[in-house]
């Protein structure tokens, strides 16, 4: 598989998007005054305790209080005692949160999810720092291995060489990028990360909560040191200043890496050349395509994401269930394409084609899992459920690509439905009906939206108009251009002059 990195750097945003073969497989985008807070360190102070809940509220200097749950305090256990109601020991226990933390203390925290709607940041105590090969853990002591280190001989290989360079009570996990890699390189990323970490105490020593001590490094670095490997076949850049600053860091990473650098400021732009754009617009489209002329439907919701599966125009051979595996499988490939694309996360429910055979389910579910394993992010398939739905999870971190591209309509107010014509019409006319059942002998005018505007012309024959009125008097109806659907405003009308000037604007009924 070919891989290569385009990125896209201006003043006002960074963009990088991954291409597998051509097609974008992962897109990130960063844009100046609102970057990634995952990652970040700060020092905060306790606001509120809540052990109901079992967290606390920590303000970190952020426009809402971040969000600490016990389970995520590092805590000595040797300290508390946790036993059922035999008597027994209890280890994985976690104590109240009173006996934690106490409001007004203040206390060293990292971001591990992103503020998302009226939810603050989720903070935790288990400070984490990543480097190329490897993450160090300054508040836990262990050694852990990248799963998808599948090699058993590599795998105890990178085991033994950490053993050897870890720091005292401090835990190392070795990540994908170390494969190959010695004994001396991972000393020296050990002790860089070391450093880091004193830097960080001595700034929480020195600066009052609460306060940012640590920052994430920018979207283009992050690509370099977790993304910018040996099977990238190049990185293309449109940025000469960061161009030269890419090439000193790769170069860092590995000696093969700088001459795989591109720097490109031609016309068409890199984006607009690999058709970038129109990816990124396809990324926010609620119908997908498949290649076989079968379709999926994403939606997302706060709760979940759900995914159902269409044939579409793909009418397969003559042997139906054979016909909706295919769809289904293929269906699958493009659904870990698409969450990794818009960075899709939490619960997601996937409502394949009903298949008859276990076979053919299982065919599917395997699909799926090894279509994931490209995916740099968590998830865990959890199976079908009775209902024949596929439940899965993947891990939350940041905000989805159409959270950051995209608002809440203001037309719809982010329901994606609006009140028909009909329902409007209806529900201007009873309104109508009871300002003159109130006493309202006058003429009136009604400012509507110009397809109930229309409707009311089309269903308003002059014996049996739509629109009550006053004995005597007229209904007037003003279609007012780009005025919402469901918006209308009903106004008497108290003067001969503004009578006057309604009846050479507006229809009378």
């Amino acid at each position: 598989m070919r891989k290569e990195i385009v990125t896209d750097v201006n003043p006002y945003q960074t963009r990088v998007v991954l291409l597998e073969d051509g097609a974008p497989s992962e897109i990130s985008i960063e844009r100046r005054g609102k970057e990634r807070l995952v990652g970040n360190i700060y020092k905060g102070r306790v606001q509120n305790v809540l052990p109901g809940m079992q967290a606390a509220f920590v303000d970190i200097g952020l426009e809402r209080n971040a969000f600490l749950y016990a389970g995520d305090i590092v805590l000595d256990k040797r300290d508390f005692q946790f036993c059922n109601h035999d008597g027994e020991q209890k280890v994985d226990e976690v104590p109240n949160i009173r006996d934690i933390v106490k409001p007004g203390q203040d206390i060293m925290v990292q971001v591990i999810k992103e503020p998302v709607g009226t939810k603050g940041a989720r903070v935790t105590t288990h400070i984490t720092l990543p480097g190329r090969s490897l993450v160090l853990m300054p508040t836990a002591n262990y050694i852990g291995v990248s799963r998808r280190i599948d090699d058993e001989e590599e795998r105890a290989r990178l085991k033994a060489a950490i053993e050897a360079v870890k720091p005292a009570d401090m835990g190392v996990i070795v990540r994908t990028a170390a494969i190959g890699k010695s004994e001396e390189e991972f000393r020296g990323d050990v002790s860089f990360l070391c450093r880091m970490w004193e830097r960080i105490r001595q700034r929480e020593r020195m600066l009052s909560a609460p306060r940012l001590i640590h920052a994430e490094e920018p979207l283009m670095f992050r690509t370099l040191r977790d993304l910018f490997s040996p099977d990238i076949h190049r990185l293309i850049i449109n940025d000469r200043e960061y161009y030269e600053k890419v090439r000193a860091v790769a170069g860092i990473l590995s000696p093969e890496l700088p001459d795989r650098v591109e720097l490109y400021e031609g016309l068409p732009d890199a984006f607009d050349m690999y058709k970038l754009e129109s990816a990124i617009d396809k990324a926010l489209a609620r119908k997908v395509w498949l290649k076989n002329g079968g379709y999926i439907i994403i939606d997302q919701t706060e709760a979940l994401t759900t995914i159902d599966v269409n044939t579409g125009k793909y009418v397969g051979n003559d042997n139906l269930q054979e016909t909706i595996t295919e769809t289904n499988c293929e269906a699958a490939r493009e659904i870990a394409r698409q969450l990794r694309l818009r960075d899709i996360s939490g619960i997601i429910i996937i409502d394949f084609i009903d298949m008859d055979e276990i076979a053919d389910k299982e065919r599917v579910l395997d699909t799926l899992r090894e279509a994931l394993r490209k995916d740099r992010t968590k998830s865990n398939v959890l199976g079908i459920t009775q209902l024949g739905l596929v439940e899965m999870t993947r891990k939350k971190s940041r905000q989805c690509i159409s959270d950051i591209l995209q608002t809440s309509c203001p037309y719809c107010g982010g329901d994606g439905r609006v009140l028909s014509p009909e329902t409007m019409l209806l529900k201007i006319r009873k309104k109508l009906m009871r300002v003159i059942a109130e006493g309202g002998n006058c003429s009136y005018l009604v400012r509507v939206s110009p397809t109930v505007a229309e409707l009311v012309e089309e269903n308003s024959p002059q014996d049996a108009p739509l629109l009550p009125k006053a004995p005597g008097y007229a209904t007037y109806v003003l279609p007012v251009p780009g005025m919402h659907v469901e918006e209308f405003t009903i106004s008497p009308i108290t003067s001969k002059e503004e009578l006057k000037h309604v009846r050479s604007v507006a229809r009378a009924y």
